[in-house]
């Protein structure tokens, strides 16, 4: 495959969420042809119907030029397919999809539970003839799709020939992608923040200020820097865009269903169990519960310690209450601060 495709060429997106509606709609504000693959039959009726996603992205108006489609197959010969269905799920998608040499973008975020494995090497396994790629940064899904600026990382397996290829596709007057290489890297920093912004969000709901959302955003930071330097990232890739980028955002505002969720296990205070309860009742993802566990198994395979990680896996499992996960990590042995320490 060579050239980058011109307005007019399909581009796929695989996942009718927020945040693949937000990219649908980013993708076709120059009028380029854009399939939207959603498991929802209602989200494929109201975006074909009314140019409109009231059940994921209330508010926006879609461009007409997005379809929505719920069979995968229609999106299988298309040149370029984005993916962004829940991390669970990409592997199962992927491999009924079944791409034939298409480049891959991979927009979820988050670490296999089954495997321990990241996005890309579940992708590559799943699809084993595509090109891949990963989008990372920090977005929030309604700020894309109504054209606010935004800067994020494209890590391109295949190197520079991939990137003039994709980045002409996805570039925007308003929304920058970044050239990287390191896809390990742009895969780690996007599934640890998720973890560390249930973290940020607990501490919000206890009441505890700014000062220690700071400390735990800067102490995660050093747990994201340790584990992706274990596993062959660059360190430029995860002080960039879609690490320390990501990280300040996801942990800064409700916006974040993961720092949402820890805001909603803070304010039960002394309590313990009550994640299972929450998680039920929403209706979107906060994926950083399901990596929380496998993120601290995959550290502790390699020796590297992330005690904020495991204080929310305890946290999810229910064997300790918000107030005394905060106890916990303030009362660790005093030590002199290393950027890796």
């Amino acid at each position: 495959m060579s050239g980058a495709p011109q307005v007019g060429v399909g581009v796929g997106v695989v996942g009718g969420g927020a945040w693949g509606t937000a990219l649908a709609q980013m993708l076709a504000s120059d009028g380029r042809e854009v399939l939207l693959w959603a498991r929802e039959a209602d989200v494929v009726e109201a975006v074909n119907t009314e140019h409109r996603n009231p059940r994921f992205l209330p508010g926006s108006d879609l461009h007409p030029s997005i379809r929505a489609t719920g069979a995968l197959a229609d999106l299988a010969a298309l040149p370029m397919l984005l993916m962004v269905t829940p991390a669970q799920h990409l592997g199962a998608v992927l491999g009924q999809l079944s791409p034939r040499g298409a480049d891959i973008v991979l927009c979820a975020k988050g670490i296999e539970q089954t495997s321990g494995r990241l996005m890309s090497d579940v992708a590559a396994a799943a699809a084993p003839g595509a090109a891949l790629a990963v989008l990372s940064g920090p977005t929030f899904a309604h700020e894309v799709a109504d054209g606010l600026p935004t800067a994020v990382t494209l890590a391109c397996a295949g190197g520079e020939a991939q990137w003039a290829r994709l980045a002409p596709v996805i570039a925007r007057p308003a929304f920058r992608p970044y050239y990287s290489a390191d896809v390990i890297g742009a895969s780690i920093g996007g599934a640890v923040k998720n973890v560390l912004a249930i973290a940020c969000g607990v501490v919000e709901g206890l009441g505890l200020g700014a000062n220690a959302r700071a400390a735990l955003i800067s102490r995660g930071f050093a747990e994201m820097q340790r584990l992706g330097l274990a596993m062959g990232a660059e360190a430029e890739t995860l002080a960039g865009l879609s690490g320390l980028g990501d990280l300040v955002l996801t942990c800064s505002s409700s916006e974040s269903r993961n720092f949402a969720l820890g805001m909603a296990l803070g304010a039960e205070g002394d309590r313990t169990g009550g994640a299972a309860a929450l998680l039920a009742e929403r209706s979107t993802v906060a994926e950083g519960a399901f990596t929380a566990p496998v993120l601290v198994r995959v550290a502790e395979e390699r020796g590297i310690a992330m005690p904020i990680a495991e204080g929310v896996a305890a946290l999810l499992e229910g064997t300790i209450s918000p107030r005394a996960l905060v106890a916990k990590l303030l009362a660790r042995p005093l030590r002199a601060e290393a950027p890796l320490g």
